[in-house]
């Protein structure tokens, strides 16, 4: 029986969700900002962490602090046991095929520019192209424009409609034999939009090309399944999903990554070492040189573990009812535009208010206790499509609620009219 087989016999039964109790798991909810009881809209830039996530840190540390793959000793042993559970408990959770095409690596950002600086330099070269997205977070073009300069390869942006959406049309107007990738956002950071990636997997594949898919804004919130996307990457970050920063992974079809190259040379992704050669281990190992971040690793699951007590599907539910509700207030206020208001989106509320700047309108929530991101959001290719500057972003989560809603919009009340 395989993990992924295991994993469905088990019970169904499932935590109830109950917003007060599910905000008692994270203690820094009940922090004070200026005076002001902390309302958390910034779930887009990281997530805040359960008491279940803390202790596991708290708990490796206190009981199993050790080096892994390593010792001859219990430490090391026990270390290494929840270290690689860990590693199953994510290939699990995104339903991937085997544990081998599990890479920890530090974040999304580790992961695309991994791919990039190993299969993008034995595949890709002059003259070939890569089709990214005007969504994409800076993360998703630039590991890309370095390989393309390199290489003498071109770097093709799909267009946008004016709604937010991605213009399907033109990304398969884009295209063609000459299409060796495809590096697409799940969910757009800065948005919200939701892009149609399974789609866009099929066409991709239909003319030969590969599909890296950025799922740092899709993890904690959406069911993934590599397997049913057909993707060839997928990398996402545990802290926008409930664990520790310093801790991500890259998916990879097996095939592929038994092809590429390592990336970093050290210790752990050797087989065997001298001075005439070396031969690289197998699968996980050589795309992970030097001591990993264990304990991110051992939190990781625990934040997963944290995750799945619930109907996923419910907690979806809640978080879209509570942007539907956002949405509605939003669409309330004459001055207030929402940006990207396709209905395809996730917990973004990304927004400008008319005649008010969007840094003085954050720094007056912060006064009021609120946390939201203001600027471009790391999608300045987005901005530059939208004539904008910058927008205001209240990125929410299962722990919010709308009565938090209801006080963001009585604080932009008041900064609208401070600063109108």
């Amino acid at each position: 029986m395989n993990n992924i087989t295991a994993l469905d016999n088990q019970t169904n039964a499932k935590r109830k969700f109950d917003i007060k109790e599910v905000r008692s798991d994270f203690p820094i909810l009940n922090e004070k900002v200026h005076n002001q009881s902390l309302i958390y809209l910034d779930n887009g830039a990281t997530s805040q962490k359960p008491q279940t996530v803390i202790d596991a840190i708290d708990n490796y540390y206190q009981h199993f602090n050790s080096n892994v793959h390593r010792g001859a000793h219990a430490l090391s042993d026990k270390a290494t046991e929840l270290f690689e559970n860990a590693r199953v408990k994510v290939q699990n959770f995104i339903r991937a095929n085997s544990r081998e095409e599990i890479i920890w690596t530090r974040g999304t950002t580790e992961s695309i520019n991994l791919v990039a600086q190993t299969w993008g330099r034995e595949n890709i070269g002059a003259g070939d192209e890569i089709i990214v997205t005007t969504l994409e977070h800076h993360s998703n073009i630039v590991p890309w424009q370095i390989l393309c300069e390199s290489v003498g390869a071109r770097l093709l942006p799909v267009n946008i409609k004016t709604n937010g959406e991605l213009d399907y049309e033109h990304f398969t107007q884009l295209l063609s034999a000459k299409t060796k990738l495809v590096a697409v956002g799940h969910i757009s950071n800065a948005l919200g939009v939701i892009n149609p990636v399974e789609d866009m997997i099929k066409a991709a594949h239909q003319v030969g090309a590969k599909v890296l898919i950025d799922g740092a804004q899709a993890a904690p919130h959406l069911v993934i399944d590599v397997q049913q996307l057909d993707c060839d990457f997928y990398a996402f970050s545990g802290h926008k999903m409930f664990a520790p920063t310093g801790i991500g992974v890259l998916y990879g079809k097996r095939d592929l990554l038994d092809a590429m190259p390592p990336w970093h040379g050290g210790g752990e992704m050797i087989e065997k070492v001298s001075f005439s050669g070396t031969t690289f281990n197998k699968l996980p190992y050589k795309f992970e040189a030097g001591t990993p971040n264990i304990e991110g690793s051992i939190a990781m699951a625990a934040a997963i573990d944290y995750l799945e007590q619930f109907d996923r599907d419910g907690m979806t539910e809640y978080e879209m009812d509570l942007i539907n509700y956002a949405t509605e207030k939003a669409q309330s206020i004459p001055e207030m535009k929402i940006i990207g208001s396709d209905c395809n989106k996730t917990s973004v509320l990304s927004f400008i208010i008319e005649g008010c700047h969007s840094q003085d309108v954050g720094m007056i929530l912060d006064q009021q206790g609120i946390a939201v991101r203001t600027g471009h959001h790391c999608a300045m290719p987005l901005m530059d499509a939208l004539d904008l500057k910058g927008t205001i972003r209240a990125s929410f989560s299962f722990y919010n609620t709308k009565q938090e809603v209801d006080k963001l919009f009585e604080a932009l009340e008041k900064a609208k009219q401070f600063l109108m």
